[in-house]
């Protein structure tokens, strides 16, 4: 590990609930039964190409929760997630950064094109993910 400080579960399952949170509301986006089926194995591809850190922060430990509630709630809470989830790496993995990053935004964009290409619901919420990626939100 990078600096020589390991993820803590808690770290972990935030970095995950950051990047499925991402693909959720990408999927979210334009729903429906036949596009979710084909959105979880491009999000699950990308994230079994992951490398190091961000791997095994992805593929380890408990699947991530995001609250029930209003669209809002729920897009707060990943992009919340996804934020805490840049801190962590910044502080204890810098190297993994742009490794995450890139893992979410292929994830993302993957999911909006498994199905009929992207929308425009799609692309918001993409802008949106991209825009706490970049420290623009």
């Amino acid at each position: 590990m990078i600096m020589g400080q390991s993820l803590t579960a808690e770290e972990k399952l935030t970095l995950k609930t950051g990047a499925f949170g991402a693909v959720f509301l990408v999927s979210n986006a334009d729903p429906g039964l036949l596009a979710l089926v084909r959105e979880s194995f491009a999000a699950s591809g990308v994230i079994a190409g992951a490398r190091g850190v961000v791997k095994d922060a992805l593929t380890s430990g408990p699947l991530p929760r995001l609250p029930e509630g209003s669209a809002q709630q729920v897009e707060l809470a990943a992009l919340g997630a996804l934020d805490r989830a840049l801190a962590i790496l910044r502080e204890k993995a810098p190297g993994e950064v742009a490794a995450y990053r890139s893992v979410v935004l292929t994830a993302a964009d993957r999911v909006a094109r498994a199905h009929r290409g992207v929308d425009p619901a799609e692309q918001v919420a993409i802008d949106r993910i991209r825009a706490v990626l970049d420290g623009t939100d």
